[in-house]
């Protein structure tokens, strides 16, 4: 579906300020999109799957290939809009990229988007959950979930002024992630405004798994850290930060965490995520920068890449 003139000019505007991939000093971009195209497009099929005929969690909508659901700007960005028809079904967009990468021992490696949600009340996102996370490539390859590892760099549900960070591993039932919950922790959310998320898998302590650690950023600040000593399973923390994981942008609606849609939920842009870029990032160095030395994703006052 391609938008009207006046929203077209209205959802330009919001993008009019959309980045490109940022060069950080000394990392090296593995890979990125940046969503360029005509309004109206789709992604690039290179890059991204539409995912299809595919609901877990108790779910209520469906995931379609339509540019009603899933459609490139114009202003250099992807939305991605749940949509509710004359009938009451509900339909979204799921994105996973075609790209898949490996962390590497003595490296950092870092995944990164700029992203924004609509600006429908949060009393009309009931039900609305967004999410940008990671997924291991062995789920492609009939490993079951969430034996794969999931890494959640930014889920928030119901239009909260939070947002959260987790890990998903191990065995149903319990285990280092406490399954099906998982390690969560949470940061609030200022507002639906532009934020840009990022994971990072330190590898520079490879020598020790028990040492090396994933953190999570929002707009360059730490807000959730787990080490392979947290896990306390070698061949667990193996699955999250040393085997294949892909990348994957949804809006689910409903679900066991959020709750169904109610009366008062509302669809389209209002209660989209629309995203700048994706990047994924690998620092060149060996070792820990200085304390307070300036740039790469997510560099802070902690010298973290």
């Amino acid at each position: 579906m391609r938008t009207s003139t006046t929203a077209l000019l209205s959802l330009l505007a919001s993008s009019a300020a959309a980045l490109a991939p940022p060069n950080y000093p000394g990392c090296k971009t593995l890979w990125s999109d940046s969503f360029m195209g005509s309004s109206g497009d789709i992604p690039s099929r290179a890059n991204w799957k539409t995912i299809t005929n595919f609901r877990v969690n108790n779910e209520v909508q469906d995931y379609v290939d339509s540019t009603r659901n899933i459609q490139i700007s114009g202003g250099g960005t992807v939305q991605l809009i749940p949509v509710k028809d004359a009938n009451g079904r509900w339909t979204s967009g799921r994105l996973e990229s075609t790209y898949t990468f490996t962390p590497e021992a003595g490296k950092v490696t870092a995944v990164e988007a700029v992203l924004r949600f609509g600006d429908n009340d949060q009393s009309n996102k009931k039900g609305m959950w967004p999410a940008f996370w990671l997924l291991g490539d062995s789920m492609r390859h009939g490993t079951p979930w969430p034996q794969c590892g999931e890494i959640d760099i930014m889920e928030t549900v119901n239009g909260s002024p939070k947002a959260y960070g987790t890990l998903h591993c191990g065995w149903m039932g319990g285990g280092p992630c406490n399954e099906p919950i998982g390690r969560a922790t949470e940061t609030p959310l200022a507002d639906y405004g532009w934020h840009r998320w990022t994971v990072q898998i330190d590898r520079t302590n490879a020598a020790d798994w028990r040492a090396e650690r994933i953190q999570w950023f929002l707009d360059g600040h730490v807000f959730n850290t787990v080490t392979g000593a947290d896990i306390g399973d070698q061949a667990v923390w193996s699955t999250l930060a040393h085997s294949p994981l892909y990348i994957i942008m949804n809006v689910a609606v409903g679900g066991n965490w959020p709750g169904n849609p109610d009366a008062a939920t509302l669809g389209s842009w209002g209660s989209m995520m629309e995203v700048e870029y994706v990047s994924v990032f690998q620092q060149q160095q060996t070792s820990h920068p200085r304390p307070g030395r300036p740039g790469g994703p997510g560099w802070n006052n902690e010298g973290a890449v």
